[in-house]
């Protein structure tokens, strides 16, 4: 059965899943994750954006000394989260403006893929039709929503940990922090892609970045079950 998804509230916080068609790779290289996360910036703007101009001033604010080139840019949301697997993308959201979230994903959804069919000579969509989204309300789902996110990568070196559970936690927790594709290295002071996200609110929430550490890294070893963990995934 579809899930159904939830009206979106200005104001109000929501973990986003877009997934490629059919469940198709979204990246290929290095090079698509770089422009994924470039666009995840540049398209959070309610204003129309052409990457080309955007790129030409970036370029003219780093020459005349202007690091918060943020400035610039009137935003849709505010991203909390992120993380790239091959064939989609977490995100949590806060809606700023009246539809913000739908106009945000729209825009990225369509300038992504305008690159990505571009470079590998394809045609059609990219994604499927309709992001996926879960309200979350309560500090407990948040708590829970950081971890599901962040440590949505464990797959990718144990594929069968939900099954078998994880059988190397050191090796994970290596992994996950050094994951680039993901905002939480950013979360533990690394300064991955910190022009990204906002963090003030998970950081207080989650009691700075080695509460953050903490909260995953115990999930990680003890597989302490998590309030509402069900409620806010989107598998």
């Amino acid at each position: 059965m579809p899930i159904k998804r939830p009206q979106l509230v200005t104001g109000e916080i929501y973990h986003i899943v877009i997934r490629g068609v059919a469940n198709s790779l979204i990246f290929k290289d290095e090079d698509d994750r770089y422009r994924a996360v470039f666009s995840l910036f540049e398209f959070n703007d309610i204003k129309p954006v052409l990457i080309r101009e955007r790129r030409r001033a970036r370029i003219q604010a780093k020459k005349i000394g202007k690091e918060d080139f943020s400035a610039n840019r009137d935003m849709l949301v505010e991203i909390y989260a992120f993380y790239f697997m091959p064939n989609h993308i977490h995100l949590l959201l806060r809606q700023i403006k009246h539809d913000g979230i739908t106009k945000f994903m729209r825009k990225f959804g369509a300038g992504y893929a305008a690159y990505f069919n571009k470079k590998y000579n394809r045609k059609g969509h990219l994604f499927q039709s309709r992001f996926h989204a879960v309200h979350i309300k309560t500090i407990e789902q948040f708590k829970t929503v950081f971890v599901y996110i962040h440590t949505n990568g464990i797959s990718l070196i144990e594929p069968k940990w939900k099954d078998l559970g994880i059988k190397n936690p050191k090796k994970v927790i290596k992994f996950l922090e050094n994951y680039k594709w993901s905002s939480y290295a950013d979360y533990l002071g690394k300064k991955n892609f910190p022009s990204v996200t906002e963090r003030k609110f998970l950081l207080k929430v989650m009691g700075g970045k080695e509460g953050c550490r903490k909260f995953i890294n115990s999930w990680i070893k003890y597989k302490k079950e998590l309030r509402d963990w069900n409620n806010i995934s989107l598998e």
